[in-house]
């Protein structure tokens, strides 16, 4: 069985794909792709078990439907440094030879059998569907995932939330020491619902949406989700738990509030953070009369610095202490030109969001204190 396709278009939907992979597999098939030819079309599939992706390419000659699977590393290889032109595989469905030729040579791979790699789970007919703009999913991945959590103590939240309202769908990360609520009101469901989308469907799915308008379909159910795209459809198992009431822990009386330049508040604090305690990276804030003091030191090595910031900030004069560096995490994920700062007392979480929303988007990021010394 012959079929043609142009190295530079496989090569680029086996790189899409490749992130799927693990390096060590449960199932020795599971280090190869799937390839299935209906037609003129070859589908192209990776999965680590829990996580599975399909990507198709168009081929410019085709003899037969066929299914086989071939080492991801082999052909990715064997691709590698061939130039864009027409290759041809020639694939021994008895014997799983193939033979692939292009314009200055060829070369001999052995595939094998696609029988014993693993149907993706098909979504059932309890599954919710919502239709979505792709840039929706981006932004609402991007911003929430750097806030999630990397230990499995609470798996809970290693993930990121989807709550979907009447009003909006909610996109939520925590780690218990950040928060991330970041609303897009051009989603809303009849009733609400919501699932928990693990760490590594999240870091495949911000590498393939596109910003713009192209279209994505989410299905989900209690056990798994299923995004669809012109391009590709990723399916994964969704994290079993009941997520936190987020909700809960966002202060919503707030009198302290400021308006700070987020590039001059981050150039700020990278200089503080030098001269910071090296365990605990803390700062301290300190508002006052329309400007913001940042401030920092390390005991043990007898090193100190502060800095003068003006600022936006009328309210009584208050000092925060914070963990620098994930204060920075905080607004590198933002993208306005000014922050808003609010705070409710010293021993309770600030909360930080742009002084501009987007249309359609409402993000509010959350950071817990540390105590000050002083």
């Amino acid at each position: 069985m012959k079929l043609k396709v142009s190295s530079a278009a496989l090569f680029g939907r086996l790189t899409s794909i490749n992130r799927v992979l693990n390096s060590k597999n449960s199932l020795p098939i599971l280090d190869c792709y799937l390839f299935e030819i209906t037609g003129q079309t070859m589908a192209i599939t990776a999965s680590d078990s829990e996580t599975t992706l399909v990507t198709s390419v168009e081929l410019i000659e085709s003899e037969m439907d066929a299914r086989f699977c071939i080492k991801a590393k082999t052909i990715q290889d064997s691709l590698k440094e061939i130039s864009e032109q027409p290759i041809t595989l020639d694939v021994n469905l008895d014997t799983m030879e193939i033979r692939g030729e292009y314009q200055n040579g060829r070369f001999n791979i052995v595939g094998e059998r696609a029988d014993e790699y693993p149907v993706p789970h098909q979504m059932d007919g309890s599954a919710h569907s919502f239709e979505m703009g792709q840039s929706v999913l981006l932004s609402g991945i991007t911003h929430s995932l750097f806030a999630t959590a990397d230990d499995e103590i609470r798996p809970v939240m290693t993930g990121i939330y989807f709550d979907f309202t009447p009003d909006c769908l909610i996109f939520v990360g925590t780690d218990g020491r950040k928060l991330v609520r970041n609303k897009d009101f051009s989603v809303k469901s009849e009733e609400q619902m919501g699932f928990i989308l693990p760490k590594k469907p999240a870091n495949i799915l911000k590498g393939l949406l596109q910003k713009g308008d192209a279209a994505a379909t989410l299905q989900f159910n209690e056990t798994m989700a299923v995004v669809t795209t012109k391009d590709f459809t990723l399916t994964c198992r969704l994290i079993d738990g009941r997520y936190p009431n987020y909700n809960s822990v966002i202060p919503q009386n707030n009198p302290y509030k400021a308006v700070i330049d987020r590039a001059a508040f981050v150039s700020t604090l990278k200089r503080v953070l030098v001269f910071s305690s090296q365990s605990s990276a803390q700062v301290k804030l300190s508002f006052k009369n329309d400007s913001l003091t940042v401030s920092g030191q390390d005991v043990d090595f007898s090193t100190s610095a502060e800095e003068r910031l003006i600022c936006e900030y009328s309210s009584p004069a208050i000092n925060i202490g914070f963990k620098g560096t994930l204060l920075l995490d905080i607004l590198g994920n933002l993208e306005s030109q000014e922050v808003v700062v609010e705070l409710a007392d010293p021993g309770r979480a600030g909360i930080i969001k742009p002084a501009e929303q987007k249309e359609g988007e409402e993000i509010l990021m959350l950071l817990m204190p540390m105590m000050l010394n002083d």
